[in-house]
């Protein structure tokens, strides 16, 4: 099983964007080395932000668990971050709720557009298991 182990984000300050993204994910934000500003997301994944004056926006998702999903809400809200229930559209400062789960979008000053997720909305639901 491939397991992706890092990505780069491309950011005009790469040291605040790696800061600000930790902070809200409640996660370890690294050393910077060479051209890169490192957040340790997990044990496998490192997102390297690093600096550019043009770049295409993209849009990053993580799946977090109930308790994550709220402390990272309560992060957006402390820190006055406006966040939407949808990938467009205004920014209503709601949770959707359509998928069974909980999830919502938020821009960085980047105009990256940054999503977490209980329940994924981009995978098949497992099938019923059989009994027999």
């Amino acid at each position: 099983m491939a397991i992706l182990d890092h990505l780069i984000v491309p950011s005009r300050d790469r040291k605040a964007s790696a800061k600000l993204l930790a902070d809200l994910l409640g996660v370890q934000s690294g050393e910077s080395f060479g051209v890169f500003s490192a957040v340790y997301v997990n044990e496998t994944l490192t997102i390297d932000f690093m600096e550019g004056d043009k770049f295409d926006v993209h849009h990053y998702c993580f799946s977090v668990a109930d308790e994550e999903f709220e402390a990272i809400l309560a992060r957006l809200r402390d820190k006055k971050i406006p966040y939407r229930s949808s990938p467009h559209g205004p920014m209503d400062m709601k949770i959707n709720t359509d998928n069974g789960g909980k999830n919502l979008y938020w821009f960085d000053s980047d105009g990256h557009n940054w999503e977490i997720l209980t329940v994924s909305y981009a995978r098949p639901k497992p099938s019923p298991s059989i009994r027999s």
